[in-house]
């Protein structure tokens, strides 16, 4: 890993995944492994990756995927997990393998010089909805591809479809104030849920042969662990917890009280799973 130069437009989302996201992350690391499992998947099976490429893990945040990539490209590949987050990739470090031919950056994807013409693939689980101008990132990422290089990542659908995220957010709503209203093109989890936006955006970065195929999920956000476990990561862990940071502890009590009630109607033994909407997106350097 190495000092990151980042652009000055993409500093609040630095300045968050080396604080509290990443902390939140990297405590409960192991847990949203086995939850995001089946995007990480998915995703892998359509990069179709091979022994002996080079590829480039963006928002590779606590190493699964790079690692799962690592194994696939054997020794005789490379693959270099790229994220903003210094305490994310130290977590990364720890757990990696060893005799995997893996390399850890923090590096801003927008900004950082990749060597041109190098990679022959650019994955990505859920790293690339962050990018302030996510065209020119997409822009200086394919330039680290070969010709005929594939991109694939996942990206999450419309929030609506997203009950694991939006059902224990609206319980919380019924003790704290919403959450701002982010733009439709605002970083954040469901700024690439458009397929107009993600086809324009990597049009825009020199892309051809863009697919966007939806898949449908169900997120364990127990992750086999029960109601309790449920009900707590949600509020250590995206829009639920921003909603409830800051907040005295009767407020959190009666947010948690909440959460887990609603949680409660979805609850199957020890799993929790609720829907998910994701794409995934694959796409060609020409």
């Amino acid at each position: 890993m190495s000092a990151m130069k980042a652009d000055e437009r993409n500093a609040e989302q630095v300045e968050f995944w080396n604080g509290p996201g990443g902390r939140h992350w990297i405590k409960l690391q192991e847990m949203w492994d086995i939850v995001l499992a089946p995007v990480a998947g998915a995703t892998l099976a359509r990069a179709a990756v091979h022994a002996g490429e080079r590829v480039i893990d963006v928002g590779c945040g606590c190493g699964a995927t790079t690692i799962e990539l690592g194994k696939a490209v054997g020794t005789s590949g490379y693959v270099l997990g790229l994220d903003v987050s210094a305490p994310m990739l130290a977590r990364a470090a720890e757990r990696l393998p060893a005799g995997l031919s893996v390399e850890f950056l923090q590096a801003d994807a927008t900004t950082h010089p990749l060597p041109s013409g190098s990679f022959d693939l650019l994955f990505s689980r859920f790293g690339v909805m962050f990018f302030a101008e996510p065209a020119r990132a997409f822009a200086n990422l394919r330039r680290g591809l070969k010709r005929r290089g594939r991109l694939a990542f996942s990206c999450f659908r419309e929030s609506k479809d997203n009950p694991w995220m939006m059902v224990p957010l609206k319980a919380a709503y019924e003790h704290v104030p919403p959450l701002p209203k982010l733009g439709p093109e605002d970083p954040g989890p469901f700024s690439f849920a458009s397929e107009e936006r993600v086809r324009r955006i990597l049009t825009e970065a020199g892309f051809d042969a863009i697919g966007m195929e939806p898949v449908d999920l169900a997120f364990d956000i127990a992750a086999g662990r029960g109601l309790e476990a449920a009900a707590a990561a949600t509020l250590e862990i995206g829009a639920t917890s921003r909603a409830v940071e800051g907040q005295p502890p009767a407020i959190r009590d009666a947010v948690a009280a909440s959460v887990k009630k609603a949680l409660a109607r979805y609850q199957h033994g020890n799993s929790v799973p609720l829907p998910a909407a994701i794409w995934i997106v694959t796409a060609i350097n020409p």
